[in-house]
């Protein structure tokens, strides 16, 4: 019986931990085994596309969870250099995003 609820609990957490929306600070990082629109995210599992908005200047742009991070407090996603090419904040390394799961 425990490793029944144990199970169910494990499976329940990874299917409960996505939350609709999510606000927070997105940077941005190199990774080297994947380019275009990627990123990484703590919880989120891997494969799933995500549509972050920029609400500093309005963009958006959808990516792709392929990685784990990122591992300052605060950060809710790290996004490769071309997603944050095209979110618009390359340039000053962090932004005030809202996630959304697509």
């Amino acid at each position: 019986m425990r490793n029944v609820i144990l199970t169910c609990a494990i499976l329940t957490g990874f299917t409960g931990a996505v939350s609709a929306e999510e606000l927070g600070i997105a940077s941005y990082y190199q990774n080297p085994h994947f380019s275009g629109l990627i990123a990484a995210h703590k919880t989120l599992p891997f494969g799933t596309q995500v549509k972050v908005f920029n609400l500093d200047n309005g963009r958006s742009a959808i990516v792709k969870i392929v990685d784990r991070g990122p591992f300052i407090k605060g950060r809710i996603i790290d996004v490769s250099p071309s997603a944050a090419d095209a979110l618009g904040f390359r340039r000053e390394g962090v932004a005030r995003v809202k996630l959304m799961r697509e």
